[in-house]
């Protein structure tokens, strides 16, 4: 419909400028064909010759691409050749004017922004699987659109900045990324971004605006009930209104997220390094782990960050000291309140010698580079926390070498591929964090066994639905009413004794989810499985379930005949094996 809509008005457009020029050249073309049918030729025998409609069309045709054929189909009388005349000079200037009307056309801004709507409708309606609607591109969007690329999946994109769209561009992405520049919050373009397709997955709202995130959210609910909605909030008071919006809705706060990472760093160590490797953070490993000491903590900047930062540090009995240029309305967890910008002298009034770590989390770069430097002098065994705003600084950040880096716009990014691409991981981390024994081992154990699997490749967060369309041989066999079990599934289908480089973090049944199963469950149709391997172990994992063959291979240890022939003698053969 949006597409029909906005091929509508590129007509109107190229109709509206053009009726002037296009009325001249068929009056022009009119009067100098009429002209020279009737201006009487040359005599031939005594017979006065006119020239048919037909002729005359021809020589006012080509007489307008400047060939020149001549006099045909006869020569003609002085008459006709002063008509001629007159005809190609008024034919020249009207064509003048034309072709000026049609430069003037394709300078048209209504007429561009309308090419470019209907451009963006058809480039959405050719996507023939599953998509969300991306809406901001900032460096939030940059970097999730990033993501999303190297997982294979399309993206429609809205952003109200001509800049960044053209940007996109040049970017060299693997999928389909139909963009437009456009006011997101508008329902019209939400629409033509596919809102209301049935591959339309989730809309998610990350501009720099909390009104108009919240908008778009709410107009997504409204223009289609049943798509996910993923929004970029800071502010409690909106979180609150998206809350009630219904149906499945998340709200990513980026601040929250954070101190919830530390919170379980402080417990548990191998679960920041465990969190940074599988979003593959440049230099993340799983040999090294971070804890954060107990101790003493100075919080320079009481933001929303500072504010859930100081939060999670007094849930586990950490004393802090903030500082803050403005009064703070809530001191009930705060040990010592210094109002005042950070300094060296109200660092030392926090006491910056005898703390364990700082946070340096304002919301400007180099107040936190300098706030950072300046704690180092003092104390040089700091565990260094700092909030980088801006993505370009990001050199300038490594360089520094603190413990751990706070970017709000790659912890959005990467909350929100994580509840794409692998929407298991959510019970998957509860499960390892909750804090009953054994749980620390549990995650210990899951680190090895990635070390063993994955070891310094690249790590894949894979999800896998037992559909007929995307596991067509393992639902084959259910429909027989036949048994296949995760551990045949997570063999290598050239060689069924050897392991596929993969590890099983959750299965969702209809009624229950299985964190970490046993080689031993039995997989059924429409079950959910999410798991981490190498690219090489997840394409043949997909093989497997989607090849008859491969799957009869590795449930029975042999090969299962393709035709008559083969079916004669891997029988023969199969005999003698269990013979022997």
């Amino acid at each position: 419909m949006a597409t029909s809509v906005d091929l509508s008005r590129v007509t109107f457009i190229v109709m509206r400028e053009m009726r002037g020029p296009l009325i001249a050249l068929l009056t022009v073309y009119s009067a100098s064909i009429l002209g020279m049918v009737f201006i009487p030729g040359i005599e031939v025998d005594g017979e006065v010759q006119y020239m048919s409609i037909f002729h005359a069309f021809y020589f006012m045709t080509y007489t307008a691409t400047t060939t020149g054929f001549g006099e045909i189909p006869i020569k003609f009388s002085d008459a006709q050749r002063f008509w001629a005349i007159i005809c190609l000079y008024v034919s020249v200037i009207t064509w003048l004017y034309a072709i000026g009307s049609i430069i003037r056309l394709f300078q048209n801004p209504f007429l561009l922004r309308a090419l470019s709507e209907w451009q963006f409708s058809r480039g959405v309606q050719r996507i023939d699987t599953p998509f969300v609607i991306l809406c901001g591109f900032g460096d939030t969007g940059s970097v999730l659109m990033r993501g999303l690329s190297d997982y294979g999946y399309p993206a429609v994109i809205i952003d109200s900045d001509e800049e960044r769209i053209k940007a996109l561009q040049l970017r060299n992405y693997k999928v389909a990324t139909p963009s437009f520049c456009g006011d997101a919050s508008v329902p019209k373009h939400l629409i033509e971004a596919g809102l209301r397709l049935s591959n339309c997955k989730a809309v998610i709202a990350i501009t720099n605006s909390e009104e108009a995130n919240l908008k778009i959210s709410a107009l997504a609910r409204l223009l289609n009930p049943e798509v996910g909605i993923i929004t970029m909030s800071k502010v409690e008071v909106f979180e609150e209104t998206l809350a009630t919006l219904g149906g499945e809705v998340h709200i990513v706060d980026p601040f929250k997220i954070f101190a919830k990472v530390l919170a379980a760093a402080m417990h548990n160590p191998g679960f920041y390094a465990f969190n940074k490797w599988l979003v593959r953070e440049k230099g993340a490993t799983l040999e090294r782990y971070i804890a954060p000491p107990v101790g003493t903590w100075i919080v320079c900047g009481y933001g929303r960050m500072g504010h859930e930062i100081n939060r999670v540090l007094s849930k586990y009995g950490i004393k802090t000291a903030v500082i803050d240029p403005h009064d703070s309305k809530e001191e009930e967890h705060i040990d010592r309140y210094i109002v005042g910008r950070t300094t060296s002298k109200t660092l030392e009034q926090a006491g910056i010698e005898n703390a364990v770590g700082i946070l340096s989390g304002t919301d400007d770069d180099g107040h936190n580079l300098g706030i950072l430097l300046n704690a180092r002098y003092f104390n040089n065994d700091l565990f260094t926390i700092v909030r980088q705003n801006k993505h370009e600084n990001e050199v300038a950040f490594r360089a520094t070498n603190v413990d751990m880096v706070m970017q709000p716009t790659l912890v959005a990014a990467r909350k929100i591929l994580f509840l794409l691409i692998a929407p298991l991981l959510k019970p998957f981390f509860y499960y390892l964090l909750e804090s009953k024994p054994g749980r620390q081992g549990e995650m210990e154990k899951v680190i090895n066994c990635l070390r063993k699997k994955v070891g310094k490749q690249v790590p894949h967060l894979v999800t896998i639905h037992f559909t007929r369309e995307k596991s067509r041989a393992v639902v084959q066999l259910l429909d027989e009413d036949k048994k296949v079990t995760l551990g045949e599934l997570i063999r290598d289908p050239r060689a069924r004794d050897i392991p596929l480089d993969l590890v099983v973090f959750v299965i969702k049944s209809s009624d229950q989810e299985i964190v970490l199963p046993p080689e031993s469950y039995e997989i059924q149709e429409n079950d959910e499985i999410l798991f981490c391997g190498t690219g090489l172990a997840c394409r043949l994992f997909n093989a497997t379930i989607n090849s008859e063959y491969k799957l009869y291979y590795v449930q029975h240890g042999v090969y299962k005949p393709r035709s008559y022939l083969t079916n004669w003698l891997l029988t023969r053969k199969n005999k003698r094996l269990l013979d022997n």
